[in-house]
C-alpha cells in the first residue's frame, strides 16, 4: 500500500473574537520559536504579518499554534483571505455532520499522498471526536463494522475523487443519495476540493508539520506506513 498522507487543525468555538489576540500571538510566536523551518518558502513570522491578529488570531487561540501552511500564504494576504472564507464554508457550515467532514478530508488527503495534510486531518477528525482506533481503521473503511453506510459512501468518495485520473463513477452518487441530499452532496465535494488544493499546496512546498499533528500522527498513522517524510523539522 502506496504512503498516504493532511491542512488546518483547529477546531473549537465558533465566532471568537480577537479581544485577546495578543495571547495568539504571542502562542504562535513561542511554537515556531521552536521550529527550524526546511520548506522550500519559508513561513512568515508573525511579526511581519501586518494583519495577523485578523486573519488568524481565531486559529491561533483555538488549536494553540498557526498552521505553518498558512504562515506561508500570508506572503499574499488576498490569497490567505479567500482561502479562509473557502475553508470557513467548507469545513464550519452547512448539515453534514463536522465529524464526517474531517475523516472525508483526511480520506481525500490520504489517497493524494500529502503526508502533511494526512496529519492534520487527523488532528481534525481527533478533535471533533473521531478516536484514535477510527482515525488508524479509516483505509479499511468498506470491511470495518466501525464506520457506517453513510461513512462509507462520503469515504468512497473521497478516496475516488482525490485519485488522479479522477475514478468517481454514477455509482458513487447512487450510494451517496441514500444518506445525503443534494446540498449535503455539495458540502463533502467542497472538503474534496478544498484539500486538493491543500494537498498540493504542501506537498509542493514541503511545508514543515507542527508539533501537535505530528503527536497525532505518529500516534495514529504509523502503523498503516505514515512517515512525516519531507515536512519534518531541522
Amino acid at each position: 500500500m502506496q504512503e498516504r498522507s493532511a491542512t488546518l487543525s483547529f477546531d473549537g468555538q465558533r465566532g471568537l473574537a480577537y479581544t485577546h489576540s495578543f495571547v495568539a500571538r504571542s502562542i504562535a510566536e513561542r511554537v515556531l520559536g521552536r521550529v527550524a523551518i526546511m520548506s522550500n518558502v519559508s513561513p512568515l513570522e508573525p511579526d511581519e504579518i501586518e494583519d495577523f491578529d485578523e486573519l488568524f488570531g481565531e486559529i491561533a487561540l483555538m488549536a494553540g499554534f498557526v498552521p505553518n501552511s498558512l504562515l506561508t500564504m500570508a506572503r499574499r494576504p488576498g490569497l490567505t483571505r479567500g482561502f479562509m472564507a473557502l475553508t470557513t464554508a467548507a469545513l464550519r457550515e452547512g448539515t453534514v455532520d463536522d465529524a464526517l467532514k474531517a475523516m472525508v478530508a483526511h480520506m481525500a488527503s490520504a489517497a493524494a499522498g500529502c503526508r502533511y495534510c494526512e496529519a492534520h486531518t487527523a488532528a481534525i477528525a481527533n478533535g471533533r471526536g473521531v478516536t484514535d482506533d477510527r482515525i488508524a481503521a479509516i483505509w479499511d473503511f468498506e470491511h470495518d463494522p466501525r464506520f457506517s453506510d453513510a461513512e462509507r459512501a462520503a469515504l468512497c468518495l473521497a478516496r475516488d475523487a482525490a485519485q488522479v485520473p479522477n475514478a468517481v463513477t454514477p455509482a458513487h452518487f447512487d450510494a451517496l443519495h441514500e444518506h445525503f441530499d443534494d446540498g449535503e452532496i455539495v458540502e463533502l465535494v467542497g472538503v474534496i476540493a478544498m484539500f486538493g488544493f491543500l494537498n498540493r499546496w504542501n506537498d509542493t512546498l514541503a511545508t514543515t508539520l507542527e508539533e501537535h499533528p505530528l503527536a497525532v500522527a505518529e500516534r495514529t498513522l504509523t502503523k498503516r506506513g505514515w512517515s512525516v517524510g519531507k515536512h519534518d523539522i531541522a
